[in-house]
């Protein structure tokens, strides 16, 4: 595991290379955000922004989500996996947002996690991503990162993010998230990653880092 020194200098040098890091969602309200993250479970963000683009442009409010209809919905998401069930718990969430929430994304957890189709994951994203509190959704990226790496272990996302809480130091927390899913995106990658171009390569915990050069 990582000690305090290193995980302090991992995020500051996660924060020199991208100081302002945010999601690669596309969106324009906390609504727009709250549909596109619906979305993206076991999708790529790059597929759910080719679909949320015509979508939006149609659809960006509760109330106009409501009028397009589940089937009229599905038209425009069919390009996503699963897109049958998200399509429902999307009309669904319209629904409870109308009728219960003043056509407002809730700030606050329980309310979030009461929307259909809305886990603790989605709703960590939510609540840092729209209303930025230091929140870490912990998705395949950042489950594995953390494992991989030393910075936090775990058997199930929760653990993982319980410690990931606990040793990330208070003032990269609201950032934390982003930094980490990037970091698995697109250099620590399931497959072949990319550790000899890795900006913590010297103190990652990773045993198998020295053979997984680029070719």
């Amino acid at each position: 595991m990582m000690n305090k020194a290193a995980i302090d200098t991992l995020f500051k040098r996660f924060k020199k290379e991208n100081p302002a890091p945010t999601t690669e969602l596309v969106y324009k309200s906390e609504f727009e955000l709250l549909v596109a993250v619906i979305l993206s479970a076991q999708a790529t963000d790059v597929s759910v922004n080719n679909a949320t683009k015509t979508l939006f442009k149609v659809a960006n409010t509760p109330k106009k989500m409501l009028a397009l209809g589940e089937e009229g919905l599905k038209t425009y998401i069919k390009s996503i996996g699963l897109y049958h069930n998200k399509a429902k718990n999307i009309i669904k969430t319209c629904h409870m947002l109308t009728s219960i929430h003043h056509s407002k994304v809730p700030h606050e957890r329980e309310a979030l996690e009461a929307l259909p189709g809305v886990g603790r994951k989605t709703a960590n994203v939510i609540l840092n991503t729209a209303f930025g509190e230091a929140t870490i959704a912990v998705d395949t990226h950042i489950f594995r990162v953390a494992n991989r790496i030393g910075l936090a272990k775990g058997k199930t996302p929760l653990a993982v993010e319980k410690q990931l809480i606990k040793v990330i130091p208070a003032k990269y927390q609201k950032d934390a998230h982003h930094w980490l899913i990037l970091h698995g995106r697109y250099t620590c990658t399931a497959r072949k990653p990319k550790c000899m171009n890795c900006i913590i390569q010297d103190i990652c915990t990773y045993p198998d880092k020295n053979l997984a050069k680029e070719p």
